[in-house]
C-alpha cells in the first residue's frame, strides 16, 4: 500500500511543472489524481469479487504491475496519456486491487483488535504521503517529472511483486467465533432501525461527503504553498506532515474503534477534519499551515478505517466482501471529485479559498 500510493503523488507534487510542460490549466494535471480515484472506485468492486475466487495474491500482483505500467504510460506523452495512465492502468486495474481487497483481507485475520489492524494496513496511503514527497520532489527538480515516473515504475514493479509473493497467503478458515459473528451481523443491523441496503446507502453518502474535502488539501497543498510564495520543498514537506500525522493518528482511531465502535469513531473523526479544514481558509503563515496540515491529517485518519469497521460490525463476511468496495466506491468518487473540483474552482477564481469553503 505504501509503495503503490507513492505513484499518484508524483503528479500531485509536479502539478505546476506538468501544467507548464503540457501548456494546460492547473485543473488539467489535477484531474489525473481524480481519475486514479475514479478508476479505483469502479475497479474495486470487481477486484473484491475476484479475490474471493482467485485469491488475494494474484489480484495484488496484477495491481502492482498495472500501477507500474500506469506510470510508464503517464510519462510517455501528453494529457491524454497522463489520464489513461492514471485512470485506467493505475486506478481501474492498479490501486483498485490494493485498497479495498487488502483492508477486507486483513480484517479476516482478526476478531479482537480488528480496528487497530485495519487502521494499520490502511495507513499505507498515509505512510506514502509521509516518506515519498521529499524524495520524489528531489527527483522532479533534478530529473523532471517524466524521468521520476519512469524510475518509480521500475521500483513499484519489482518491490510489490516480491512482497506479494513472499507474504500474502489465504486467511485462516473461519472458526466458531467468526461463525458467531456472522450470525449476529444481520441482527445488529436491524437494531439501527434500517434495512441492510439502506444502511449501505447512508454509509455511501457519508463517505462521499467525507472524501470530497479530504482530497482538496491532499492533492493541492503543494501547489497552494507555491501560490503563497513558499519554496517547493516546503510544499512537499507540508504534504508529508499532513499524511505523516494521519499515519500516527490512525493508530489512535483504530484503538478507539475497538473500544467504542465504528459509528462513534466516524462522528469524532469527521468533526476533527471539518474543523481543521477551516484552517486552510484562515491561515497564510507557514508555521500555522504546518499545524493545520497536522490537524487535518489527524481528522482524516479515522474515516476510511472506521467505515470498514462499521461494515464488519453490521454485516456477515460474505456481504462485507462486496459491501466494503461498494461503500469505498462512493468514497473514491468523492476523492476524485474533490481533487479535480478544487483545481477547477482554482482556475475560475485564481485561489483555493472558494474550494475549501465548498469542502466545508
Amino acid at each position: 500500500m505504501t509503495i503503490a500510493y507513492g505513484a499518484p503523488l508524483i503528479a500531485v507534487l509536479a502539478m505546476k511543472p506538468i501544467a507548464a510542460d503540457l501548456d494546460t490549466a492547473r485543473s488539467g494535471p489535477a484531474a489525473a489524481g481524480s481519475f486514479t480515484y475514479l478508476g479505483a472506485a469502479f475497479g474495486g468492486i470487481v477486484a473484491g469479487w475476484l479475490v474471493g475466487r482467485l485469491g488475494i495474491r494474484r489480484i495484488v500482483l496484477f495491481g502492482g504491475v498495472m500501477v507500474a505500467a500506469g506510470l510508464v504510460l503517464s510519462a510517455s506523452g501528453g494529457l491524454l496519456f497522463l489520464y489513461a495512465g492514471h485512470g485506467v492502468l493505475m486506478g481501474l486495474f492498479g490501486t483498485s486491487c490494493m485498497f479495498s481487497p487488502l483492508l477486507t483481507y486483513v480484517s479476516r485475520w482478526f476478531e479482537r483488535r480488528r480496528g487497530a489492524a485495519v487502521a494499520l494496513i490502511s495507513s499505507g496511503q498515509s505512510i506514502a504521503g509521509a516518506i515519498w514527497p521529499p524524495l520524489l520532489q528531489v527527483g522532479i527538480d533534478e530529473a523532471g517529472w517524466r524521468n521520476t515516473m519512469m524510475a518509480f515504475a521500475v521500483f513499484v514493479a519489482i518491490s510489490i511483486t516480491a512482497l506479494t509473493i513472499i507474504f500474502l497467503r489465504q486467511p485462516p478458515d473461519a472458526g466458531p467465533v467468526a461463525s458467531g459473528a456472522k450470525s449476529r451481523a444481520p441482527q445488529s443491523a436491524a437494531t439501527l432501525g434500517l434495512s441492510p441496503n439502506m444502511l449501505t446507502i447512508l454509509l455511501m453518502i457519508a463517505v462521499f461527503s467525507c472524501c470530497v474535502p479530504m482530497a482538496m488539501p491532499m492533492q493541492h497543498v503543494a501547489a497552494y504553498c507555491g501560490d503563497l510564495g513558499f519554496a517547493s520543498h516546503y510544499g512537499a514537506a507540508m504534504l508529508s506532515v499532513l499524511l505523516g500525522s494521519a499515519f500516527l493518528a490512525r493508530q489512535f482511531w483504530g484503538w478507539l474503534a475497538d473500544r467504542v465502535g465504528g459509528v462513534p469513531t466516524l462522528l469524532w473523526s469527521s468533526l476533527v477534519q471539518a474543523t481543521a479544514l477551516t484552517g486552510f481558509i484562515l491561515m497564510r503563515d507557514q508555521t500555522a499551515l504546518f499545524a493545520v496540515s497536522a490537524a487535518f491529517g489527524l481528522g482524516l485518519a479515522g474515516l476510511l478505517p472506521a467505515y470498514v469497521i462499521v461494515i464488519r460490525e453490521y454485516y456477515s463476511l460474505e456481504e462485507a466482501n462486496w459491501r466494503v468496495p461498494t461503500v469505498m466506491f462512493a468514497g473514491l468518487l468523492g476523492m476524485g471529485g474533490g481533487g479535480w473540483g478544487a483545481g477547477l474552482v482554482y482556475d475560475q477564481f485564481g485561489n483555493y479559498q472558494p474550494a475549501f469553503a465548498i469542502g466545508m
